[in-house]
């Protein structure tokens, strides 16, 4: 194939792959947890470690990685300790995350927006070996995280209370996750790029729970949708010199009201059947759970 035959695409689609797998593999925990959005505000603040990796004349992935897992904890204890003033809190983090990018990577020698927005928004031709070797590192601990730990971060983000009085270090759990999904976010920059990383961590979650029910299904088929819509998106962008991110993202939204209009009718003859099944007394058609992705 053509696009196999120039080194950059080799890179590339080797980072698309492993942006496909890790981020709805930790979208799918934000979902649960009901912070869907968390990987946008990340994002926000890891911008000010690309403008500081410029600054500084070191590799701005792995500062990028540091001060997205500083910003990810800080985003935690706030969730913790800040009752009242805690969205104010985190306003000011995020968008001090972006004024600092801008103004770090300006006061960089040579700097420029023009070099920051590569990482905004994703390009092919910038991915080095060194970044790709850094995602290869970065998408490794996310994957022994997510599957290593599936079953104490899946009962931590369905219920705390309950995870907490089953003897689970819950706070610590918490802190994995949110440290998890900032490595995520420094994995999938030079792809997707920081302001729409956050819609791949989410929307292949929610189109694959158009169909299915359990959580091990849904983790699956997220991640098989995460793969296909990242390459895809890819080679889109190589041969239709369109921009990688954005393409990417839109194939995932296309992804998800496909999904929703196959699963419509399926919807619908369900509760059909359930209906019926009330009606003439069968618990077996009765016991058919409710809400998706809700066992593990």
């Amino acid at each position: 194939m053509e696009i196999l035959e120039y080194a950059f695409m080799q890179r590339a689609l080797l980072a698309a792959v492993l942006v496909g797998i890790t981020a709805p593999a930790v979208g799918i925990y934000l979902v649960q947890r009901r912070q869907a959005l968390m990987g946008d505000g990340i994002g926000h603040v890891a911008m000010t470690g690309v403008g500081l990796g410029f600054l500084l004349s070191t590799s701005p992935v792995w500062m990028a990685t540091a001060v997205a897992i500083v910003g990810a904890v800080v985003m935690e204890l706030i969730r913790w300790y800040g009752k009242t003033r805690g969205d104010i809190a985190l306003a000011m983090l995020f968008y001090g995350g972006m004024a600092g990018g801008v103004m770090f990577i300006n006061l960089a020698p040579g700097g420029s927006n023009a070099n920051l927005q590569s990482y905004l928004f994703g390009s092919l031709s910038t991915v080095s070996e060194e970044d790709v070797t850094a995602i290869c590192l970065l998408a490794a601990f996310v994957v022994l995280v997510t599957i290593g730990l599936r079953r104490q971060l899946f009962a931590v983000s369905q219920d705390e209370e309950f995870a907490r009085v089953t003897g689970l270090p819950v706070r610590a759990l918490n802190l994995l996750t949110a440290v998890t999904a900032a490595v995520t976010v420094t994995v999938a920059m030079r792809v997707v790029g920081l302001l729409l990383v956050s819609a791949l961590m989410v929307v292949p979650v929610a189109a694959a729970q158009q169909l299915t029910r359990s959580f091990a299904a849904t983790f699956a088929i997220s991640v098989a949708i995460g793969v296909s819509v990242t390459i895809g998106g890819t080679a889109t962008s190589y041969y239709q010199d369109v921009p990688p991110g954005a393409t990417i993202v839109l194939l995932t939204i296309g992804v998800f009201i496909a999904l929703t209009v196959l699963a419509t009718p399926l919807a619908r003859r369900r509760a059909r059947a359930v209906a019926a099944a009330e009606a003439t007394g069968d618990p077996a058609e009765c016991s058919v759970p409710a809400q998706p992705a809700a066992k593990l």
